[in-house]
């Protein structure tokens, strides 16, 4: 299973970047190839200062060997061996009309002594990060998301969606990250589902991806903006690093397992402000993005 992902994510990361920078126009994405000194490595590919985005990296990963102490805790397991690999990406655009995208799909596996696979389970999705409030936007993101739910189980949509406002949650703020998607994690075989299933089944939401965000970005792209909705981009952004250098669980597992700090980091927008007790008017559009952050909506 782990090959057959890992080609998956590598084929996947190949036509996310060539479609992206088809829509820049004008950026292309820089490639760095590593290597982890425990064991594996990744393929990492930023983007920077383009016509739409400002910022973008669409990585892949396979790392493998013992699983560090901090993480034996925190997975409640003994001197384990361990192999994961995911494809991650966030997409920061310049214009404040056009979303932050988050997405993540990964695989892992845990093995004993004599190097039989003990655990594994698939997890995954992705989220929207509006600035500026779109409801058509938002609807359009989670019906793709919905509609490739459904082909796979009727409860999935509504369950991981759940998930995704839950986990993607700034609870010292007391809002959502932004209006959601999908948040699904330790997807394992079971009586009703198999790894193969589970397969098709992230990798459903997988190639999704670019037909739940592009059409979104097409939209919104050449719209015009004021500077201050410029400034409200960037007070928001900071709420975005502080999720993820707070709360975020895949940032804290690439840190605690010694992973490449550029490629773990790169979801960092690049310019962001900080201004003390901000509050938007009452009655903008600023405070009603706020207002369904702070009570996430039905979509679909």
């Amino acid at each position: 299973m782990k090959e057959k992902f890992y080609q998956y994510i590598q084929d996947l990361q190949d036509t996310i970047t060539a479609t992206l920078e088809k829509i820049d126009g004008e950026a292309t994405f820089k490639e760095d190839v590593w290597k982890r000194e425990e064991g594996g490595g990744g393929r990492t590919r930023v983007i920077e200062n383009g016509a739409v985005f400002a910022k973008g990296g669409v990585n892949i990963s396979g790392v493998h060997g013992k699983l560090p102490k901090a993480m034996q805790s925190y997975f409640n397991v003994g001197d384990v061996d361990f192999f994961a690999c995911g494809l991650s990406l966030v997409l920061h655009p310049n214009s404040p009309m056009v979303p932050t995208v988050h997405a993540n799909w990964r695989y892992f596996e845990m093995y004993d002594e004599e190097g039989t696979i003990v655990d594994s389970w698939f997890g995954g999705g992705q989220d929207l990060t509006p600035y500026y409030l779109f409801d058509e936007d938002a609807k359009h993101f989670h019906q793709v998301c919905k509609t490739a739910c459904d082909k796979h189980d009727l409860d999935f949509y509504p369950l991981y969606k759940k998930k995704c406002d839950e986990y993607f949650y700034n609870a010292h703020r007391g809002e959502g990250r932004g209006v959601g998607g999908l948040f699904f994690d330790y997807c394992k075989k079971t009586e009703n589902k198999n790894m193969s299933q589970w397969y098709e089944f992230v990798t459903e939401v997988g190639n999704s991806f670019l037909d739940a965000y592009i059409p979104i970005v097409e939209k919104r792209k050449e719209m015009s903006f004021s500077t201050d909705q410029k400034n409200w981009q960037e007070i928001r952004r900071g709420r975005y690093v502080e999720f993820n250098l707070v709360h975020d669980k895949g940032t804290l597992f690439g840190l605690k397992t010694n992973g490449r700090i550029e490629s773990i980091l790169m979801s960092l927008p690049p310019q962001v402000q900080w201004k003390y007790d901000h509050h938007p008017s009452k009655g903008s559009e600023e405070a009603r993005l706020l207002e369904v952050l702070k009570n996430p909506i039905e979509w679909v």
